[in-house]
């Protein structure tokens, strides 16, 4: 370790700083490895400083795609986040899990994507900064998923395709810019895992995957039930969101589970609408102090076959885990809680998913966004083709 260490330094400093020259072999392969993109790099293997180890250690560490810069599994397709023993957490372009950025879905089975919109909120602003800061936090996020056995990375090809352009000035026209751009993301048949934003932004995405798949079913975590009808005159924002998806038929309505739902209201009975149309309101109440498991076997069992969609606002846990957002309320779920949600839709057709209302600067800790940094990697370890080793 020492002589590539040595080797290392001798390409950050200038020549004649004082270094002993290690060997040539040796400092020509840490010239490559320190020259090439940290996507590139693999698992470490034994160093040795003899030149017929030295050749098999840089065949080890080449890109496997001529040309690629992406993080590739090594014998594998895959790309794969870089492991912190090798390349330090904070280095590199800020990406989702420190995937590899690309400029659209074309070749993925699952994509990152950002909506930085919070246009629609009602309360406290600030979501716009949420996808930037679940990506920062998810650094921490490893590849493989220690407590279920899922390995996403090693069953789907997965990068991050950064943000959708949105109006901060017209949340109309941001509706349309979020619906086409997932229009083209569905075309290419890829899943998007998305990073919120506020919660109007599922509405046009919404829009988007009933076009190709017909109506959804719907896991929905939140402290409200994001159903009424006009604020302020408007009847785009983000507590109308499902209203209007259930006026456009984008939802299975036999098929919507809301959990965690709870707080103030303006009426006596501020669930009779979700009722009404056939959706199961599952109160934070009923949730306090249990496992939500056979809670899950139920929804998996309402869900069957069909297309379903998982849509999770920050503000479904407590803000004593989630302080970080626009419209807290207390008595919420907990971690352990959002985990046994998601993992309990292993197995279904899920289309989609996101992770909603995540506002940064209400958390200095950071602890908000990066809960939902690992909300999303367990959504990607539950999705369709997902293997367990």
């Amino acid at each position: 370790m020492r002589p590539l260490l040595w080797a290392a330094c001798s390409q950050l400093l200038p020549q004649g700083a004082g270094l002993c020259a290690p060997k040539p072999a040796l400092t020509t392969l840490v010239t490559t490895l320190v020259t090439t993109s940290h996507h590139s790099l693999r698992p470490p293997a034994p160093l040795a400083t003899s030149s017929s180890s030295l050749s098999a250690f840089a065949a080890f560490l080449r890109p496997l795609v001529p040309g690629s810069r992406a993080p590739t599994r090594w014998s594998s397709r895959f790309n794969v986040p870089p492991s912190a023993l090798l390349v330090a957490r904070p280095v590199g372009v800020c990406s989702m899990m420190r995937l590899p950025l690309q400029a659209s879905a074309e070749g993925l089975d699952a994509a990152f994507v950002g909506v930085p919109l919070d246009t629609g909120t009602s309360n406290r602003p600030g979501a716009r900064f949420g996808p930037r800061q679940i990506r920062a936090e998810s650094a921490m996020v490893r590849r493989c998923n220690g407590s279920t056995g899922a390995a996403p990375f090693d069953s789907l090809r997965v990068a991050d395709i950064g943000d959708v352009n949105v109006n901060l000035y017209n949340l109309p026209d941001s509706c349309r810019l979020i619906r086409e751009s997932y229009q083209g993301i569905v075309a290419s048949g890829c899943v998007p895992l998305t990073l919120g934003g506020d919660h109007t932004i599922t509405y046009p995405i919404l829009q988007a995957l009933a076009a190709k798949h017909g109506p959804v079913g719907l896991v929905h975590v939140d402290a409200h039930t994001d159903t009424g009808d006009t604020a302020l005159g408007e009847k785009i924002y983000h507590g109308s969101t499902f209203r209007r998806c259930v006026e456009e038929g984008l939802l299975d309505c036999s098929r919507v589970v809301q959990i965690g739902i709870r707080g103030s209201s303006y009426d006596p009975d501020p669930n009779k609408y979700c009722r009404e149309q056939g959706f199961r309101v599952v109160p934070a109440e009923e949730c306090w102090m249990k496992s939500l498991e056979p809670l899950m076997r139920e929804v998996r069992a309402q869900m069957g076959d069909k297309p379903m969609y998982i849509s999770f606002d920050i503000d479904g846990l407590d803000p004593a885990y989630a302080p970080g957002t626009g419209t807290p309320e207390i008595a919420g779920l907990t971690p352990a809680q959002a985990l046994e949600i998601i993992r309990g839709c292993r197995g279904l057709n899920i289309v989609g998913c996101d992770l909603v209302e995540v506002a940064p600067m209400y958390d200095a800790s950071g602890n908000t966004a990066l809960l939902g940094a690992n909300l999303l990697f367990e959504m990607l370890c539950v999705l369709p083709g997902v293997k367990t080793l």
